[in-house]
């Protein structure tokens, strides 16, 4: 017995459903599946990778590349032909809104998180993020408005950048290391939920760090870094009170996609 084939998840339908070539009325037509539209936005348009598409439509890399080798024919042969190119069916389910991976449009990404300002992860790198303010490790994970984002290969640090963040909740600042490609999260205080939906993204936290944020990345590559694995945001005050302690609120705020099973 054949298995089922796996429901991608998309954002969105198309705004627009076909696409006709100049002077010609009718003609021959080729359909363009709304998930293999999907693919295209995102790796073109979007420029995410291939794994990180996979992520966002809820199936594997394989696939992904299995559907974008197929759009991109099917394009090409509407240009180079002539041909009236149609956007209509497919095996796709509508993003409900509730994980952690973002959506452009119907899910509402938050403002501000831009994951194209940051270049692609290379092959065998190891991607590390630290909570940053003023060049320190940021102490709320839920508040940070910006991100280090360190590129680690053969234990030397290749790459530097910062991406900012419009202090979005911890469930969005989840997927947006996950778009990113993130492995390793450095940071200081951080909520349940937010460590839970890390954990279900497969990125390794060091909680409770503390001071210069180049010097935790340091001593995260040499094996000596100082964190403390059972911290955990649960007091609501004013000011900081001690390690993992903060002001501000730690409820947890997730944004993005959610797969549900089943086609819709």
């Amino acid at each position: 017995m054949a298995r089922p084939r796996r429901c991608r998840r998309v954002c969105a339908e198309p705004d627009y459903g076909s696409f006709r070539p100049d002077g010609i009325p009718g003609g021959v037509s080729i359909t363009l599946t709304v998930d293999e539209y999907e693919v295209i936005r995102l790796i073109d348009l979007e420029k995410l990778t291939h794994e990180q598409c996979a992520k966002r439509m809820d199936i594997s890399r394989t696939t992904v590349t299995e559907i974008y080798e197929s759009a991109r024919e099917k394009i090409a042969d509407s240009i180079v032909n002539g041909k009236v190119l149609l956007i209509s069916g497919g095996d796709y389910r509508l993003c409900d809104g509730s994980a952690i991976h973002f959506c452009q449009k119907r899910c509402g990404r938050p403002e501000g998180l831009n994951t194209q300002l940051i270049s692609a992860k290379g092959e065998n790198v190891m991607r590390i993020a630290v909570t940053f303010e003023n060049g320190n490790v940021f102490q709320h994970f839920g508040h940070t408005e910006q991100f280090k984002i360190y590129d680690v290969e053969n234990g030397q640090i290749t790459k530097e950048q910062v991406a900012d963040t419009n202090g979005s909740g911890h469930g969005a600042l989840a997927g947006f290391l996950t778009e990113l490609g993130v492995d390793t999260l450095i940071c200081g205080g951080i909520g349940m939920g937010a460590k839970n939906a890390l954990a279900d993204a497969g990125i390794n936290l060091y909680g409770g760090v503390t001071g210069d944020a180049d010097e935790a990345v340091k001593a995260l590559i040499e094996g000596n870094l100082a964190y403390n694995p059972d911290i955990q945001c649960s007091h609501h005050g004013e000011g900081h009170h001690g390690e993992g302690h903060h002001g501000g609120h730690c409820g947890e705020d997730k944004h993005g996609c959610h797969g549900n099973g089943g086609c819709h």
